[in-house]
């Protein structure tokens, strides 16, 4: 899974560089106290993304003792590998996108993790529908039960609980998923289908004109993700809790972010209709017709 996930980061990497035009991404090598390292890579300042990170790494050592009762297996031995991006675009009609793999061992007891899960700003129903619809097809190449089940399970896994609200308009998360041949076929397929999943979506939007008003709303919706990734992501608090590189845990900040207080967007506004995305919603059902599109479209 090491050399796989090295190899899908120098092509995400070398795929968004031709994407962006004109920016580059920095390349970190760290090691960890404690055990295994990284290679976290950094794009910042490009005409296309205001912050593009995408890090490997494989860790070992031992876990606190109050992880070690949170996770299945034995003791507190522990290996983990993964690759983590987060795209932070400059324009507010382009998304920000998040994904995930990781594989997890301890003593007795060893899976997978991850997903991919699409936070926009002014939500396009066409988009939305294309990215959940590029995400079923990879599920549905192995389990056809796989996209209901994962997709109810990311629109639980990033609700904003303390605002009531999705983080964005969802995507598919797993965990638990048992090490065998079968999950490992399905984790590559899923890893792989990311950059389809989010690229026609940024090639469509990325000309869009827009403003400071709706520049001043990515910025403080930007907000609203760094809460959720500071109170509850689970891969940013496992970093912080097992010496993990604060530099390559952090890097899915956005590099600016606003919050105002009790804000509330004008009634009839397209601000106040982005928000009524930020629930769980069918997508599939919208894209063939036999859903109603959220208020407003």
């Amino acid at each position: 899974m090491q050399d796989f996930l090295r190899d899908l980061q120098d092509r995400i990497t070398t795929r968004l560089e031709a994407l962006d035009g004109t920016g580059k991404f920095r390349e970190d090598s760290w090691d960890r106290p404690g055990g295994g390292g990284g290679r976290t890579r950094v794009l910042e300042e490009g005409a296309v993304f205001e912050r593009a990170g995408v890090n490997v790494s494989a860790v070992h050592g031992e876990l606190p003792a109050e992880m070690t009762t949170t996770m299945p297996g034995r003791g507190t031995a522990f290996l983990a590998t993964g690759v983590s991006l987060v795209l932070h675009p400059r324009s507010p009609h382009v998304p920000t996108v998040h994904a995930n793999f990781r594989f997890f061992a301890r003593e007795g007891a060893a899976w997978f993790g991850g997903g991919s899960d699409l936070t926009p700003y002014y939500p396009r129903v066409e988009d939305v529908v294309h990215f959940h619809r590029t995400l079923r097809q990879a599920c549905d190449r192995h389990d056809p039960a796989h996209y209901g089940r994962f997709k109810k399970w990311a629109d639980e896994y990033f609700l904003v609980k303390h605002r009531g609200e999705t983080r964005g308009v969802g995507g598919i998360f797993f965990d638990d998923l048992a090490a065998d041949d079968a999950s490992w076929a399905f984790v590559r397929d899923a890893a792989d289908c990311v950059l389809p999943a989010y690229v026609p979506i940024v090639e469509r939007r990325r000309d869009d004109a827009w403003t400071e008003s709706e520049r001043a709303f990515q910025l403080l919706r930007r907000g609203r993700y760094v809460e959720f990734n500071l109170v509850l992501d689970r891969g940013t608090l496992f970093g912080l809790r097992t010496a993990g590189r604060i530099e390559s845990i952090l890097m899915s900040l956005p590099p600016l972010v606003s919050w105002r207080y009790d804000h509330v967007p004008p009634p009839g506004s397209a601000e106040e209709r982005a928000l009524s995305f930020l629930r769980p919603i069918d997508w599939l059902a919208m894209g063939d017709g036999t859903a109603p599109v959220p208020s407003g479209d």
